[in-house]
């Protein structure tokens, strides 16, 4: 992030408090800035009575700023929360500060000492998009959105429960309290939501009145005489989310599937017919970057976002890197360009994609190399760890079709045998999943990748092929067959690997020539517009769903898309914004065709 202080968007008075240099404006109370959350939000939105037998509590804010109410009311659940429940958090924040800030903003209050370290370990950053922080003991998923207050409420497919409205005064940022920001603050409330907010401008009532909110005065905090407490008409509607959600495959796509699953409060029962990581997941190691598209819409929002979260659940997961960083090296005259679009764009944090010149390419890798693309953040990991991690229980079992149960599902193996029931079911079987959901547009691509024992390999890099460090060697390749769906190793393939890395990496391509090389082939599946499926399967009753398409990103896309789908399942707020939700949504093909005429 970056550290010099023109580039952020608070300042410091002179007695150490954080002030906001866009607006003019304090952060927080200059009296007791957490006294002032407990009892202008925490207490101005009924908590901790308003979630009381409740499994499952949003709760949204304008202004996530230094993070202090949402440290006030994460502490709270800590003490109060419902046995089992689950707390959702959807905050916004146009300009992010930086982690460093908000300790220091923070520090006042040592009785949050640990909560602010959990939260600041995980602080969400500056690039444009979602962020999610997690506290699992807790029960806690905490969404960020870094964007404009209108767009993201927009954007979220959720709903609030209870709401802080905590921007910065009405008179210096107006924006915040606009009627469309209100307004959409009111859509997204469920019925009998409730709002609390330290201003009692008349523009503030009135928005909130029109948003369908019954407002009131209510005695304000320190020198503030009144704040305003508001509810929408209705009562919380009943929880009702499946329990037992079984899963077919157990790959990437699969064991991202189990960790969301249960991240929600939920069991997840994972088959296979060959095992764990018996399909492309199955490599040695796997490089972990995201598609650098300058289109910089949403395929290219939806891999930063998935790319981002990928990196902050891996670095978490014990023994699971292998490597850090990567480089994306120019193999076309408008690469440069495209590499510094990209970096430009805002989607990623700032500083972590670099352009380098040749000489600090070829540096890097040990090659003569034209200009390259440094991402910090990529990483090289094992998969076999991160599958062993995510399932620990795979049961052995070829799922031959899904059928309709009462309000549940039954899987059932090729004689017609029940292998489970279940009150949701995930399809993450690769190519499989089109034949237990037919109507996909799933097409497979055989790739063939190539390892052999090195002492010292060269960086991640990806040049249209990649090459890549395993635990005691390089992996490379790969070859790309569409329509080609046998698995077996061939010689031919490895010469073809050979070549992709001579054209890529010479020397290394040199130094392997006539190295011992071993391979695997697996099946990728893709889709025709190159974007995964992540929703519920066309055609087929409530309940069935599919996690496909991943084509050679799966390490990178599934985690996120997994947590999207478990949310669908669940009833929990997606991470994924609407644009994103649509751009993956298996029915989007139908769609297209029906307005093709088709």
């Amino acid at each position: 992030m970056p550290s010099a202080a023109s580039e952020s968007p608070l300042d410091w008075t002179a007695d150490g408090q954080p002030r906001s240099r866009l607006y003019d404006d304090v952060y927080f109370s200059a009296e007791d800035g957490l006294a002032e959350a407990r009892a202008v939000f925490l207490a101005g939105c009924g908590l901790p009575d308003a979630w009381a037998g409740r499994s499952r509590f949003t709760v949204g804010e304008l202004g996530f700023g230094t993070g202090l109410n949402i440290l006030a009311l994460i502490e709270l659940w800590s003490r109060a929360r419902p046995p089992g429940a689950q707390l959702h958090i959807f905050s916004i924040e146009a300009h992010p500060i930086a982690a460093d800030e908000a300790r220091r903003a923070l520090a006042r209050w040592p009785e949050l000492g640990g909560l602010a370290e959990r939260l600041l370990a995980q602080w969400p950053g500056r690039a444009r998009g979602g962020h999610r922080v997690e506290f699992p003991d807790l029960g806690v998923i905490l969404d960020v959105a870094a964007a404009d207050a209108a767009q993201a409420l927009r954007d979220w497919l959720g709903q609030a429960d209870a709401w802080f409205l905590d921007g910065f005064a009405p008179a210096r940022n107006p924006a915040m309290w606009s009627d469309e920001v209100l307004g959409l603050v009111g859509a997204r409330s469920a019925p009998g939501a409730v709002a609390a907010t330290f201003t009692v401008a008349g523009q503030v009532r009135r928005g909130l009145a029109a948003a369908g909110f019954e407002v009131e005065k209510a005695p304000g905090f320190g020198r503030k005489r009144e704040r305003l407490a508001a509810r929408r008409p209705g009562a919380a509607p009943a929880a009702k989310r499946p329990r037992r959600v079984a899963i077919v495959g157990a790959g990437i796509a699969g064991a991202s599937a189990a960790r969301a699953v249960r991240a929600l409060g939920g069991e997840a029962l994972v088959f296979d017919a060959e095992g764990r990581g018996a399909g492309a997941s199955g490599n040695p190691a796997a490089l972990v970057t995201p598609r650098l598209d300058a289109g910089l819409g949403p395929p290219a929002q939806l891999f930063a976002q998935a790319f981002r979260r990928a990196v902050a659940l891996y670095e978490a997961e014990p023994g699971l890197i292998i490597a850090s960083g990567a480089l994306q090296v120019a193999t076309q005259d408008r690469d440069p360009g495209r590499f510094a679009k990209v970096a430009a764009s805002g989607l990623f944090e700032p500083g972590t994609l670099k352009a380098l010149t040749p000489a600090e390419t070829s540096e890097r890798l040990g090659e003569a190399e034209p200009q390259a693309l440094s991402l910090d953040d990529g990483l090289v990991i094992e998969p076999r760890v991160l599958l062993a991690a995510w399932t620990p229980e795979v049961t052995a079992g070829a799922v031959a079709r899904v059928e309709r149960d009462g309000a549940g599902w039954r899987l059932l193996d090729a004689a017609g045998a029940v292998l489970a029931t279940a009150d949701a079911v995930i399809l993450a079987a690769g190519l499989a999943t089109a034949e237990l959901a037919p109507g996909l547009p799933l097409h497979p691509v055989r790739g063939q990748a190539s390892f052999t024992p090195l002492a010292d390999p060269p960086p991640a890099a990806a040049f249209g092929g990649y090459a890549i460090p395993t635990r005691g060697g390089v992996l490379f390749g790969a070859t790309h067959d569409r329509g080609d769906t046998a698995r077996d190793v061939r010689a031919e393939d490895h010469t073809r690997n050979l070549g992709f890395l001579a054209d890529g990496l010479p020397r290394l391509a040199g130094r392997l020539a006539d190295a011992p090389l071993e391979g695997r082939a697996s099946i990728r599946v893709a889709t025709p517009d190159h974007l995964p499926v992540a929703g519920s399967a066309p055609g087929a009753a409530a309940g069935l769903y599919v996690l496909s398409g991943l084509g050679a990103r799966g390490f990178t896309l599934a985690p996120l898309l997994a947590e999207h789908l478990a949310a669908e399942i669940m009833g929990a707020p997606s991470p994924l914004p609407r644009p994103l939700s649509e751009a993956v949504d298996p029915a989007r093909f139908a769609r297209r065709a029906a307005r093709r005429g088709s």
